[in-house]
């Protein structure tokens, strides 16, 4: 009784097994990395690309063409989710830049940055509007094409910061990989949407599970490396909690300029529940892919790690956003 009570305490916080699994991986890539650093076709690296294709293609799979052509019909809502998404963002973090980059923090800012230009979640999105009473067509829709969008957009995004910097960056190789690894899988998974996307609807809970074990795995590997590395020596304690508040601030100051603009923009109450779960949620999913290809396999761990705060704290707050307008729906019916 004890251990259920607990359980559901920590659902009601947004806080479930994968998120307590990520923080795991850290500790477990701190004391054993040398499984995470092996080479070779059978390596944990090489499995994780062959299970990123597969994510991929199983969502290709579960996409439905005839249902993304009917939500184009909300233009307006559309455009302030990617807008948000991929421009408000952006700006935002290179607005702040002068406060939050140091000498010692400079590829902790890039994964901050790196946070702002990813595409918005899918799945906890789509929980979140159907939780709150939003329009669930028009966030499965945003949801789908801002995973798409971001596939071009976020490479573009970062090929614009690391070679305004030292970096060098090769936006022509990282297109081809992502195409590659990521399109490619997309396309020819909805393209078999008439004929196998049944399966994907009636496995959705094991493909669910085969996702967030693909991306422990990346953050595994990933940490692996950087710990090898020493990649953390610089960052104290102090600086992960820093790194948590701006996360924090970041996801509050999107939120309410995302609401005035509903309010100017006169949504209806699903509409505006709908652009703010969806336009101020990132894609981790996304992020832990991307990474692979965007930074080097010494520095993707701290890259990461932006990304997987904001991620926790997303879940965290929008799930308690989310009940709390779900009772507030209730109470006016």
């Amino acid at each position: 009784m004890a251990k259920t009570s607990f359980t559901a305490l920590l659902a009601r916080v947004g806080l479930d097994w994968f998120i307590l699994a990520l923080l795991a991986m850290i500790g477990v890539a701190r004391l054993w990395p040398e499984l995470g650093m092996q080479t070779g076709p059978l390596s944990l690296s090489s499995l994780t690309n062959v299970g990123v294709s597969l994510i991929f293609f199983f969502y290709g799979l579960k996409l439905n063409f005839e249902q993304l052509k009917a939500g184009l019909r909300n233009y307006q809502l559309h455009l302030l989710i990617h807008l948000t998404t991929f421009v408000l963002f952006p700006a935002l973090v290179l607005a702040a830049r002068a406060l939050l980059i140091q000498p010692d923090t400079v590829l902790l800012w890039t994964g901050i940055f790196y946070v702002a230009a990813l595409p918005s979640t899918v799945s906890s999105s789509v929980v979140m509007v159907s939780l709150a009473g939003g329009n669930l067509p028009a966030a499965i829709f945003n949801a789908s094409i801002s995973s798409l969008i971001g596939v071009f957009i976020t490479p573009i995004w970062m090929s614009v910061l690391l070679t305004a910097g030292s970096d060098s960056f090769d936006l022509q190789g990282v297109m081809i990989k992502l195409s590659l690894q990521v399109i490619v899988p997309v396309l020819l998974g909805l393209a078999l949407n008439q004929r196998l996307g049944w399966l994907a609807s009636r496995y959705k809970t094991p493909l669910r599970y085969f996702d967030q074990i693909t991306i422990l795995l990346i953050v595994y590997t990933s940490f692996c490396e950087s710990f090898t590395l020493n990649l953390f020596a610089d960052y104290s304690v102090a600086d992960l909690l820093w790194l948590s508040a701006g996360m924090l601030v970041l996801f509050f100051v999107v939120y309410g300029l995302v609401w005035l603009a509903c309010r100017l923009l006169h949504f209806n109450r699903a509409d505006g529940i709908t652009a703010l779960f969806c336009g101020s949620k990132k894609s981790l999913v996304q992020g832990s892919v991307m990474a692979k290809v965007l930074f080097s396999a010494s520095t993707a761990g701290v890259a990461l790690l932006p990304i997987m705060v904001y991620h926790a704290l997303q879940l965290i707050v929008a799930s308690i956003l989310a009940q709390r307008m779900a009772a507030q729906t209730e109470a006016s019916e």
